[in-house]
């Protein structure tokens, strides 16, 4: 056999040299980490579908965020469950609602984390829809001016990024203008611009009790078969005045997630689900694969599509193997 000239192995061989040479590396400064705020006071309540994610009461939360950011996270995703719902959602934009207490709360114990707080209202709507309900339909245009009014209230509070999530046409520049009008001009907004209706999302509905009480959101989250209604997606809430557009969920999606990267000079963030993290979690437990090196792969395969931020239950598992070398 003749001698081959090019030899990839070569720079294989060791770990040092793998290192040396890698093209897609992760970054503790990558990761957003959820987390789930409830009523109560030291509640430490762990979701059973997602093992080591818990609901955690206000005083909680904020020596969790704490820890998180003395840890090396950046940013966390804040998701309230409220002590009562009803048909408007009002607990979203109560100034006592349970997100609005604890990022006032993080603020004081964390002042250096970028708080994000998810801006819908599937989470305190009685029925578990992401907007207004009449005769079984849920209603666009009417629910715009709840979901401006719980971004307001969450600013109000001290987010420095509001998400809105209920993928509403019109939603983000309804609360673009209304936090310009309410003084908070400075208040990003991270558009969950390309949000599937996806079966990832069960163990999240049990985490935040929010599975709608009859249908389900086919009719306004995108259809997983669909990447061009993706991009208008994407233009749209970018013509409206998002900062950043996020792909959910990510590890299926992830061309979607890299045409956006190509098409938009935004920062583009994905949601590393609820489900994609409970699959690994249960095929750990069950002995079938290494946690950790899954965890890593899949999280580098989003950073490799072109994730600038992801978002994760797995930031701390993460940046402490990023740490550790």
């Amino acid at each position: 056999m003749a001698d081959l000239f090019h030899r990839p192995r070569r720079l294989r061989r060791t770990e040092t040299m793998r290192a040396l040479v890698r093209e897609t590396r992760l970054a503790p400064e990558d990761f957003i980490l959820p987390l789930f705020a409830c009523a109560g006071e030291k509640v430490r309540r762990e979701i059973p579908s997602m093992p080591g994610v818990h609901n955690l009461s206000v005083d909680e939360i904020a020596r969790e965020a704490a820890a998180a950011a003395e840890l090396g996270v950046k940013g966390i995703m804040l998701f309230g469950l409220p002590e009562a719902k009803d048909e408007a959602g009002s607990g979203a934009y109560h100034e006592r609602g349970i997100v609005q207490q604890a990022v006032r709360a993080i603020r004081d114990s964390a002042p250096g984390l970028v708080i994000v707080t998810d801006t819908c209202l599937c989470e305190y709507t009685s029925h578990g829809h992401c907007g207004v309900v009449r005769d079984g339909e849920v209603l666009n245009d009417p629910s715009l001016e709840l979901l401006a009014r719980t971004a307001v209230s969450q600013a109000e509070a001290g987010a420095d990024v509001v998400a809105p999530s209920a993928m509403m046409d019109g939603q983000v520049g309804a609360i673009r203008e209304a936090l310009d009008d309410a003084g908070f001009d400075q208040v990003a907004i991270l558009a969950y611009a390309v949000k599937y209706a996806s079966g990832f999302y069960g163990p999240f509905r049990e985490a935040a009790d929010s599975a709608p009480a009859f249908g389900d959101r086919r009719a306004y989250q995108m259809d997983a078969a669909n990447t061009r209604e993706a991009m208008r997606e994407a233009e749209l809430d970018y013509a409206e005045g998002a900062d950043m557009l996020m792909v959910k969920p990510a590890t299926c999606f992830l061309d979607i997630l890299k045409t956006l990267r190509e098409e938009f000079d935004l920062p583009i963030a994905a949601y590393h689900v609820s489900g994609e993290y409970a699959m690994i979690k249960a095929a750990a437990q069950n002995g079938w694969i290494d946690e950790e090196r899954v965890m890593m792969e899949t999280l580098t395969s989003i950073k490799r599509a072109g994730a600038d931020i992801i978002l994760t239950y797995y930031a701390r598992d993460a940046i402490k193997l990023l740490r550790a070398g």
